[in-house]
């Protein structure tokens, strides 16, 4: 089954976020090499093609997990969560339709 994990960023996260990179990476593509990963990616603080300078709001994963308990942990488990740079994670399922 497919899950959303929803973050949302603590004000001024974006030196954390630069720090924890790395690691947050590196998560993701593991769940890319599994063939899991059906997105990922920031919610840019402003409309702009290059947001990496004033920051972000949050992020956005969609992933396969076997269950919302796999994919609660696995959100838990996040460097950027245990870093701080989140306030606030929701994780819910995720029907794709398209495309």
């Amino acid at each position: 089954m497919l899950y959303a994990i929803i973050s949302e960023d603590v004000p001024n996260s974006l030196e954390a976020r630069f720090k924890t990179r790395p690691a947050h990476l590196s998560r993701l593509e593991t769940l890319k090499a599994q063939g899991r990963l059906v997105l990922a990616g920031p919610h840019p603080a402003i409309d702009s093609p290059d947001p990496g300078h004033v920051g972000f709001t949050g992020s956005l994963v969609v992933a396969e997990f076997s269950s919302l308990e796999e994919a609660c942990a696995w959100a838990e488990a996040d460097p950027y969560h245990q870093a701080g740079v989140y306030a606030q994670v929701i994780v819910k399922p995720f029907k794709k339709v398209l495309p």
